[in-house]
């Protein structure tokens, strides 16, 4: 992934959809076996498939509901909600993304003092109202029933106003060519300006999400201070924080 001819056969792949190896051969001008190789790397990423005679796009991971994303792979989501809340500290003006992981992180937040929480996610708020030390603003919009998030320009436009410390992002698929991916379009700008507008940026993410690419892109790997996971993401996705100077703050089983 580190050649320059790996990554534009990647980018054409994307923009064609479906291609033949006849047709990477003149389009790059490498001989059928390199092309071979070149494509079982890139299919190592998880983000290409073999055809007969061909590569194609693999499908985008599609959108489920609040509920039946919230049961999968619960125990890490737990030990992720957990590791991000360390990093909130008393006075902090953070703001937390819809996502069943991100939406735990209020149980161990609640403590924090002058502490504020701007959200657009539902789940969120209605954990929050018991703790009267956490300052709660949420954003306007159209309720989203499947990811129980508001959504629309109202709510973007609200967000531009704010001056975040720390914003804690949830994802769909993280990867290295594509970087932090979601299948909601509504939300898309939502995360896209919690990015911008915050000093720091931490991705809560389990294992399942590396290299899965989503519907629409928010942010490059290079935008993301910290990554919080369950596992050791795979080598391409550690030099590229460590490139950055970022982090990535893998969570304990045993917490």
């Amino acid at each position: 992934m580190r050649s320059k001819r790996m990554e534009d056969i990647s980018t054409y792949i994307y923009e064609q959809k479906m291609v033949t190896l006849d047709k990477l051969c003149q389009k790059f001008g490498v001989s059928k076996n390199t092309i071979r190789r070149d494509i079982n790397e890139l299919i190592t990423y998880g983000n290409f498939k073999k055809i007969y005679g061909g590569v194609t796009v693999s499908p985008i991971k599609k959108l489920v509901s609040f509920d039946e994303r919230e049961v999968r792979k619960w125990s890490a989501k737990q030990r992720i909600s957990a590791k991000a809340a360390e990093l909130v500290e008393d006075g902090d003006i953070i703001f937390i993304d819809s996502g069943t992981t991100t939406s735990h992180m209020i149980d161990h937040i609640k403590d924090r003092k002058n502490l504020t929480v701007i959200t657009n996610n539902l789940e969120i708020i209605i954990r929050a109202i018991p703790y009267e030390n956490i300052n709660l603003i949420s954003l306007s919009g159209t309720l989203n029933r499947k990811t129980l998030s508001f959504t629309g320009g109202s709510a973007v436009n609200v967000l531009c106003g704010y001056n975040i410390s720390k914003a804690f992002i949830a994802a769909t698929g993280i990867s290295v060519i594509s970087g932090a991916s979601n299948s909601s379009a509504p939300e898309y700008e939502i995360k896209l300006t919690a990015v911008q507008r915050s000093r720091l940026v931490y991705l809560l993410a389990d294992c399942s999400k590396f290299n899965v690419i989503s519907l629409m892109t928010y942010c490059t790997l290079a935008e993301i201070d910290t990554l919080i996971t369950d596992e050791e993401p795979p080598a391409e996705f550690a030099e590229i924080f460590a490139e950055n100077r970022h982090n990535i703050l893998v969570t304990s089983e045993t917490r």
